[in-house]
């Protein structure tokens, strides 16, 4: 990839944390990862999955001790519950409370889906391929950090 390419790409990535910026405001004291931990939660859960915050961590490629700290919180904002596996006291699973799921609900159905029509011109091919160019991108960026002291060599 040449270095304009790279330029484009980094600028692009600007512009989508501006888009991002775009959403709407959320309640009081809940932030942008309550929502996305929960729609996590709830894909997962479709899945068939009980809950453990190595899952959303696995899932969202997050360190643990970050979606610990932000589900201590959640907790304690009565957003979601912990429950410790009966057959063994080190598992703990992670449920949403009605107040969990009426958020999740409220953010995807009233806002994604009324999004949805506005954006039927790109296609599921070109989301795709987005999705997986900025996934690669992060992968070596965070993967093969290079500093600048290093290049000067």
């Amino acid at each position: 990839m040449d270095i304009n390419t790279i330029k484009a790409l980094f600028d692009a990535f600007y512009q989508a944390k501006r888009i991002r910026d775009l959403l709407p405001a959320l309640p009081k004291g809940v932030t942008a990862s309550y929502i996305h931990y929960l729609d996590t939660m709830e894909s997962l859960e479709q899945q068939g999955v009980r809950v453990k915050i190595s899952d959303i961590s696995d899932a969202l490629n997050l360190p643990r001790p970050g979606v610990t700290r932000t589900v201590k919180e959640m907790e304690a904002k009565g957003y979601l519950c912990k429950h410790t596996s009966p057959s063994d006291g080190r598992i703990t699973y992670l449920t949403m409370t009605p107040a969990g799921r009426e958020l999740s609900q409220t953010y995807n159905q009233q806002y994604f889906s009324r999004l949805a029509p506005l954006l039927k011109e790109i296609s599921p091919e070109d989301a795709a391929c987005t999705i997986q160019t900025i996934e690669k991108f992060y992968q070596v960026m965070s993967e093969r950090r290079i500093s600048l002291d290093e290049t000067k060599s």
